[in-house]
């Protein structure tokens, strides 16, 4: 794949890790405020060890970005999706920016097709960004600190398949928030990344409580970019998240979703035998979705994240028309 350019900013890497909290409402609170609109002028550089030393070594030894999806934007699929939109009535709600979608065609692994509306930009997702902890979780076990028992198995599952709050939040507590950000900040993978205005973040714990900080960029606790979602799923699908057979695992965990709505309710209508990877969210008025799917020897990542109470209703018909996009071409 084509190496992207390098772009990690020392104080943005560093000020997120000691970045206070703000004094504002809870997000899963009865009256929880999700969005501050004003942020810092600027991030306070910091001594953080951990990242300065992986700073630094991408500075003399640069990692590879094993994801770089938008070099592989492609300008047919593109104006289809545009095309797509305006069909569904949504080209407002992606002016507003109260929609945001992204579609990467990996049928041809090496050779990624991308498109989207609003990729990065960064909204709330509630649920979807338990894929972070997920990530966290088998980090932490690769290095030893933590195992991959029974009891471990069930909660990433729970946390995945039916979105289980309580089970999201034990593994939060057994992986640490600041471990988590510390994976998704990483050079490796650069799932949250200010050059790209953000991405994965999760900063508080999956109930009425137990902040610990916001995204530094949007005030986020649960945010996420469309195209940073689909980074996560194009790592996953290439080996590339923790070791080939931890992405395996992960793949396993997030095969077999017990919510039958959204993506995969339009989904399962249109080939119950496709094989789904997925995750979602819903809280309010924001609702996401993100999914793999793969049928037929072709396959594509789709990521949408909406702030409107018809959210659900537009994940349903906003994965036809992406599914067609893919199966009907010859």
């Amino acid at each position: 794949m084509r190496r992207p350019d390098l772009r990690w900013a020392a104080v943005g890497i560093a000020a997120v890790l000691t970045w206070g909290a703000v004094a504002v409402a809870d997000d899963m609170g009865q009256s929880a405020e999700i969005e501050v609109a004003r942020r810092q002028s600027a991030w306070d550089l910091i001594d953080d060890p951990v990242i300065r030393k992986l700073h630094a070594l991408d500075q003399i030894a640069p990692f590879e970005d094993k994801a770089p999806l938008w070099d592989y934007r492609d300008r047919t699929l593109q104006l289809e999706l545009e095309a797509r939109m305006q069909e569904l009535g949504l080209q407002d709600a992606v002016r507003r920016g109260k929609l945001a979608v992204a579609l990467v065609d990996i049928t041809e692994l090496d050779e990624p097709r991308v498109a989207s509306l609003n990729g990065d930009r960064m909204m709330y997702a509630a649920s979807l960004p338990k894929i972070a902890v997920l990530l966290g979780a088998f980090e932490k076990i690769a290095q030893g600190k933590m195992k991959l028992d029974r009891d471990t198995e069930r909660h990433l599952k729970q946390m995945i398949r039916v979105s289980s709050n309580a089970s999201a939040t034990e593994m939060m507590h057994r992986v640490g928030k600041e471990y988590i950000a510390r994976v998704l900040l990483s050079p490796r993978y650069r799932l949250y990344d200010p050059e790209r205005n953000g991405g994965l973040w999760v900063g508080k714990d999956f109930a009425k409580t137990g902040l610990w900080r916001r995204d530094p960029l949007h005030h986020l606790s649960h945010g996420a970019t469309a195209m940073q979602v689909a980074r996560f799923y194009y790592l996953l699908e290439t080996g590339n998240l923790v070791t080939p057979e931890a992405s395996a695992r992960m793949k396993a965990i997030l095969n077999g979703t017990g919510l039958e709505h959204k993506f995969v309710k339009a989904l399962r209508k249109i080939n119950p035998a496709a094989r789904l990877f997925r995750k979602s969210g819903s809280w309010r008025t924001y609702h996401s979705d993100s999914v793999m799917v793969k049928r037929g020897g072709r396959g594509y990542i789709a990521v949408a994240l909406s702030d409107d109470r018809d959210g659900a209703r537009w994940m349903r018909e906003i994965i036809v028309a992406l599914d067609g996009m893919i199966f009907t071409r010859s």
